[in-house]
């Protein structure tokens, strides 16, 4: 089994990882054109736990969420490059613009999240903590991000 795993298999995986005794962390974005931002938040998150999951929108979830002109790269070669990542144990793809479904199925142990958000702005925060798991807020690398890329490219 490689490091995509289809959501359909997701909830099975996960819970042999848990069987197992070992720690589940979650997190989920766009990842679109990589940068050593999301290198150290992946890596940060994974300190977590024993595996990281990486919930990934699909190309129409991201087109919903940043807009037509977006996803820079397509759902399959985001997805390979985030499973080259030492820090990454498996990516799920969905299409959904919140990982709530998702996150219903994996029920991790830890969440992460930027921390532009907190516990009372995250939407799918409620879903982590009914099934007793708890949510970790990581800084971002100052001046590093998708957006800022494509605008400097211009």
């Amino acid at each position: 089994m490689g490091k995509l795993i289809e959501q359909s298999k997701i909830e099975e995986l996960t819970n042999q990882i848990k069987k197992q005794g070992k720690t589940i962390v979650a997190t989920n974005g766009c990842f679109d054109i990589l940068h050593v931002g999301h290198v150290r938040y992946l890596k940060k998150s994974k300190e977590f736990g024993d595996v990281l999951i990486v919930g990934l929108n699909s190309d129409a979830s991201v087109r919903s969420i940043k807009g037509p002109n977006r996803p820079i790269n397509n759902e399959f070669d985001r997805a390979e490059v985030l499973c080259a990542l030492n820090s990454v144990d498996y990516v799920v793809l969905f299409d959904e613009d919140s990982p709530r479904d998702l996150l219903e199925l994996i029920k991790p142990n830890v969440y992460t999240k930027g921390a532009d958000y907190t516990l009372k702005t995250l939407p799918e925060a409620d879903v982590i903590l009914k099934n007793n798991g708890w949510v970790e807020f990581i800084d971002f690398v100052e001046g590093k991000s998708t957006t800022k890329i494509i605008d400097k490219m211009k």
